[in-house]
């Protein structure tokens, strides 16, 4: 019998990007004479595609470009690195691999980027594709990013599971018809995964790697 194929979002789940996002973030705020705002809300904006969260600010969509060409320009320089691996979630998925399990990384973080931290992973080789946003935003939304991995990967979503912290995982997946999984060491929470209509929840990548083995 074949094992079901897991998506993995990266930022929150796999990794800890707090830093390089928000440091990114701010950079491009401050290089636009924009007031940078607090950690706390700096946070939300890990998650949901740069032009969904630069709109709100700037407005008209020539400004929000340059704002994307500005996080990206540290990004591309400091930001990809400025990440910690979540304690324990490098074994799981190593677990996972090793007991036939197909993976891959499905995120709205650029995808050259992506594929840059996956590859730099302790654990990257594990997944079979990285599939993220492309440079222009064509492709940006948890739907869409799901759809290209499903096609890429000539899977039908009833074979798989989306695992991520945020609702945008949650209702990608849903969208789909695909099982799923938040994970509560992220940036959503218990409250934002549950009104997302999560179908499990896990406190922690060992209770993940318990979920998935049933």
């Amino acid at each position: 019998m074949s094992r079901d194929v897991l998506f993995f979002d990266l930022d929150g789940t796999l990794i800890d990007s707090a830093v390089g996002i928000t440091r990114c973030v701010a950079y491009a705020l401050e290089k636009m004479d924009q007031p940078v705002p607090g950690d706390a809300e700096l946070r939300k904006w890990i998650g949901p595609a740069l032009r969904t969260s630069f709109a709100p600010v700037f407005g008209d969509a020539v400004r929000v470009e340059r704002a994307v060409e500005l996080y990206r320009e540290r990004f591309d320089q400091h930001g990809w690195q400025e990440h910690d691996v979540y304690a324990g979630i490098g074994e799981v998925v190593q677990g996972l691999h090793a007991a036939g399990h197909r993976l891959a990384v499905v995120t709205a973080k650029n995808e050259p980027h992506a594929r840059r931290i996956v590859e730099h992973l302790p654990f990257g080789g594990c997944f079979e594709d990285v599939v993220g946003a492309t440079e222009d935003g064509v492709r940006s939304h948890k739907p869409e990013l799901i759809a290209e991995a499903l096609q890429r990967l000539s899977l039908a979503s009833g074979q798989c599971w989306m695992i991520g912290d945020r609702r945008m995982d949650i209702e990608g997946a849903r969208h789909h018809g695909m099982r799923n999984v938040g994970v509560l060491w992220g940036f959503g929470g218990r409250e934002e995964l549950t009104a997302a209509g999560a179908g499990s929840l896990a406190d922690t990548p060992a209770e993940l790697a318990r979920l998935l083995s049933r």
